[in-house]
């Protein structure tokens, strides 16, 4: 034997929220019918908060339509706030940083203008590409993952993947023959990052499937690179010369190309540490 359980009515909502509002009557019933109708409804944020922003809208005096506007607005921030969270979620960055903790004083390379400006996103909506060049330490990963995060926030389709996994991928999906389908897969997000690209050397068949890659987001989606080759030592990553170029067209033509310098924050932040220990014996 089955049991279930009866949903309210809406009928049967309306009439406890109007014997409700009779005078001399409890508020329970009202309280009961917004909560079966937020359930009803899918507005998690209104049934938790109905009995807070109601008594502070009582304190505040506020008329029903500015109770009815503090109640809404709580409900789409908190929608918000869930949709950025899936985004960067499903962005899958491999640790959370935000550009509010760059240190640009550790790195006089960059510009925070520069930072603020691809902040707002602009460049994302417009396809346009970012390149990050710069030794191992100097904030690119930082920068990429903060620039990418603040894009999610912005309400963009996000995508990061070290540039080695994303060949490996690719050579797997074309020899399972979901080539097409894969390729898709990443031309569809608004902002690809890729990182680490110019660690290793790739072969002609890897490199020529990252290519179309590029070509299938090229002046349509944004593609963002952090490399710790310089333009020029790229030919050690593609060493065919000619898909070496197309690459660098593909990803520098009409976009920002941030150099972040030789010097590691990370190994400067070390030996200062190490210093500070020493001072103290």
């Amino acid at each position: 034997m089955t049991t279930t359980t009866a949903t309210p009515s809406t009928g049967a909502l309306r009439a406890g929220a109007g014997r409700a509002g009779r005078a001399g009557v409890s508020e329970q019933a009202a309280d009961a019918a917004v909560d079966q109708a937020c359930r009803m409804l899918r507005l998690p944020t209104m049934r938790a908060r109905f009995a807070e922003v109601a008594d502070a809208a009582a304190r505040e005096q506020l008329t029903y339509r500015g109770f009815l506007a503090e109640l809404l607005m709580a409900e789409c921030d908190d929608r918000d706030r869930r949709r950025s969270t899936r985004r960067i979620t499903a962005a899958g960055f491999p640790r959370e940083k935000w550009l509010s903790d760059f240190d640009y004083a550790a790195n006089p390379h960059i510009p925070p203008a520069l930072i603020a400006q691809l902040a707002t996103c602009a460049w994302v909506a417009k396809g346009e590409p970012l390149c990050l060049i710069g030794d191992s330490g100097t904030g690119k990963s930082h920068l990429l993952i903060g620039l990418g995060a603040a894009a999610a926030m912005a309400g963009h389709r996000v995508k990061y993947v070290l540039a080695a996994k994303l060949v490996n991928e690719l050579v797997e999906a074309a020899d399972e023959r979901q080539l097409s389908k894969t390729i898709a897969r990443y031309g569809r997000v608004d902002l690809l990052c890729l990182d680490e690209l110019g660690y290793m050397e790739l072969d002609r068949r890897g490199a020529e499937l990252l290519f179309q890659v590029l070509t299938e987001r090229e002046e349509t989606n944004s593609v963002a690179i952090a490399s710790n080759e310089s333009f020029s030592g790229w030919t050690k990553t593609f060493t065919d010369p000619r898909l070496c170029a197309a690459i660098v067209d593909r990803l520098t033509f009409g976009g920002n190309i941030i150099e972040t310098g030789t010097t590691s924050y990370r190994l400067a932040h070390t030996r200062a540490q190490r210093a500070g220990h020493d001072t103290d014996r």
